[in-house]
Parts: structure tokens; sequence; C-alpha cells
């Protein structure tokens, strides 16, 4: 019987043994790393044992002495079968609010921030709506008042309460639990899917024209690369290829950062990109990976505020303004210039086909103007 914690080690997860005191006590987010002692209070206690021969691993939650009781217990159960005497089965329930402590943990140890931030608001707002303490006494109905309890008492957008539901979903299959069960054809929360925005190149001008010489690159590398807020931030000098035109994205364990589905990609860049990028470098900090850092060599986290900044001393609506409009151009204009969408879909790093498509919309440019005028002359 093993009881250890699931700790971030070195940039990745790692079952680490626990550190117990003289006396047999285990100490608090205390665990053995490489033969020395080290403290980690992120993540959650487990135990593992064989059943048949075959590993089990079993959650045992964040507190140490309580994982070191349910260790205890459990050693006693599989002691006296393995003695041939009849144990009665634990019949206790879950705590549905410790379920989601635990899980948070993980998603926090795993994911980016961005992404546990919104778990847990979903989560939040379902134990606001759900009555219920115990996992096991989830019902469909619990699931079918979340979705209304997010639209009707905390406004939320069609788009929003889909996406919380599923995270809800989520985190119940996490847990064990048969949603296909517990869910029929047509519960799931639907949304009209919106047209992405792209910038008019008019409004594109004056925007640049307004920016100074270092905000001028931060935002031609986002229309030029099409790449995410958090992928240019934690871009590398060793990412960009100055003689091959190319930048990649690309994993940074050293800064505990994995790219979207963890998912590594190369993207061409126009010779104007690397005119502009090849001056940067002369001027940039040579202590410092980052493509643009912040004075302490750390990622850039206000481009958005500078974005909107920029539109305002542009005399633009700022509202209208936001960094992933500029990957939406990206994509969109590639199009329109005749790249094929496989193409496209791996320069934006995305999944599957249908994700490009979206941005395959209708151009009402001039150019196309002239071309229908010139259909019917």
């Amino acid at each position: 019987m093993n009881l250890t914690k699931r700790v971030m080690v070195d940039g990745g997860l790692r079952y680490c043994p626990v550190v117990e005191s003289a006396l047999g006590r285990v100490k608090q987010d205390v665990v053995w790393v490489n033969d020395r002692e080290e403290r980690h209070p992120e993540g959650s206690y487990y135990i593992d044992y064989k059943v048949d021969g075959r590993r089990v691993r079993e959650s045992v939650g964040t507190s140490a002495q309580e994982a070191a009781a349910r260790r205890d217990q459990k050693q006693a159960e599989l002691a006296a079968k393995n003695n041939g005497l009849v144990v009665q089965e634990e019949t206790t329930k879950h705590s549905l609010k410790s379920a989601v402590t635990q899980y948070l943990e993980d998603i926090k140890l795993t994911k980016e921030p961005k992404t546990h931030s919104a778990y847990s608001t979903s989560l939040e707002y379902f134990l606001e709506s759900c009555p219920k303490q115990f996992l096991e006494d989830i019902e469909r109905k619990d699931l079918l008042k979340f979705s209304a309890f997010l639209r009707d008492e905390k406004d939320q957008s069609p788009r929003s309460v889909a996406n919380k539901f599923e995270n809800v979903v989520s985190f119940l299959k996490a847990q064990k639990i048969n949603t296909r069960e517990l869910l029929q054809k047509n519960d799931r929360p639907s949304f009209t899917e919106e047209e992405p925005e792209i910038y008019e190149k008019e409004d594109l001008d004056r925007f640049f024209a307004a920016c100074d010489e270092e905000e001028r690159l931060w935002f031609e590398f986002f229309l030029m690369t099409g790449m995410r807020e958090q992928e240019v931030m934690y871009t590398y000098w060793s990412d960009v290829n100055l003689n091959r035109h190319v930048v990649r994205v690309t994993h940074k364990p050293d800064r505990n950062w994995t790219p979207k589905a963890y998912k590594e990609r190369e993207i061409p860049i126009p010779d104007k990109l690397v005119a502009s990028l090849k001056e940067w470098k002369t001027k940039a900090n040579k202590s410092c990976n980052l493509l643009f850092p912040t004075a302490g060599c750390k990622p850039k986290l206000d481009l958005l505020d500078c974005c909107k900044a920029v539109a305002k001393r542009a005399g633009l609506d700022s509202e209208n303004f936001w960094l992933h409009k500029f990957r939406a151009t990206f994509a969109t204009w590639h199009l329109w210039a005749g790249v094929d969408l496989r193409t496209v879909q791996s320069w934006m790093g995305h999944t599957d086909l249908a994700s490009t498509m979206r941005y395959l919309k209708p151009n009402h440019s001039q150019e196309v103007r002239v071309k229908v005028n010139n259909t019917f002359a």
C-alpha cells in the first residue's frame, strides 16, 4: 500500500512518496523528490494498491491526515480479505464539494491559468445552483436547473451557458459518472455560432498609423502569424528562424507553458515582418529569451490593454479591437488569397477542419465588387 502525492516536478506531474515524521505522522505537503524532502502545497494525495494483480490508484484528498487515515483503513480492509474474512464494503458517498476541490487542483497542475479560471467559475456556479451534497445524488434535473440558473440568475449568453454546462459535464465524467445515461438528447444548451469578426483594412491602417515602433511590431506579429495571445507571450527568439522566414509555436517546460491541445506548429511569415524582427533583434536584451518581454524578462501580460489604448488613440472604438480578431483576420485573408484550407488549418493549430472553415466567409472588398461588375458588364 503506497501513499503518494501528485505534484509538479521539473515541468511534469509525478506521484511522489510522502514524508513521515519519526512518530509515523505524514507531513503535510512534504514529499520525497530524488531522495530529498521538498515542500509541494499543490496537488492531491493518492493511495495505490493491487487487486487481483491489477494496480488501483485512488484519490484521497488534499489533507495529509485524512489521506493517511484512508490508507490505513484500506490496508486493514485488504488484510482482512486476504485472511478470508468477509468485509463490509464501504458505502460512504463522495462529497460534491471535495470532488470539485480535487478536480480543480488537477486542472491547475495540468492546464493553463485561463482554463483553470473557466472551470473554477463553472463549478462555483454549479455548486451555487445545486443543493446536493454528494456526487452520487446528482440527477438530470440538477443539470437542467443549472442551465436555467445560468440563463436567468447569472444573465449568461447562450454561448456562455453552453460552455459552462460542458465544463460541468467534463467534471462529472472525470468522477466516473455516466453522463450519457444522465442526459437526454436535447438537454445540452445550444447557441447560434456567430461569424468571426475581422478587421477592415481601413481601420487597420488607422490603427497602425497610431502605433509607435514597438507597438506596431507587436500587433503586426499578431496579424501576420495568426498566433493566440499566450502563444505570442511565450514566443522565444529560438522559435524565430529569420533565414527560413518561419516562426514556431513550441512547448516551454522551463516556464510551465504548453500550446493548446499540446500541438506545436510552424508558421511562415512575410518578408515585411522578417525585416522588422531583424531590426528588433539588434535592440533586444541579449540575456532574455522572450521575443516580447517585460523589463524583468517575464511574459508581457497587458497586450490587450495596449491594443485598446492604441485604438482609442487612433480615434477608433476600442470595444471593436481585441487580440483574437487579428487571428481571425489572418485566417480569412489567407483563405481569400487562395491558400487551401488544410494549410491554413495547420498554421492556425486547429484540431479539425470545421474550426478553420468558420473563417471561410464572403469577401466584400472593393476588388470583389469590381469582379462582380465585370461579370455582368
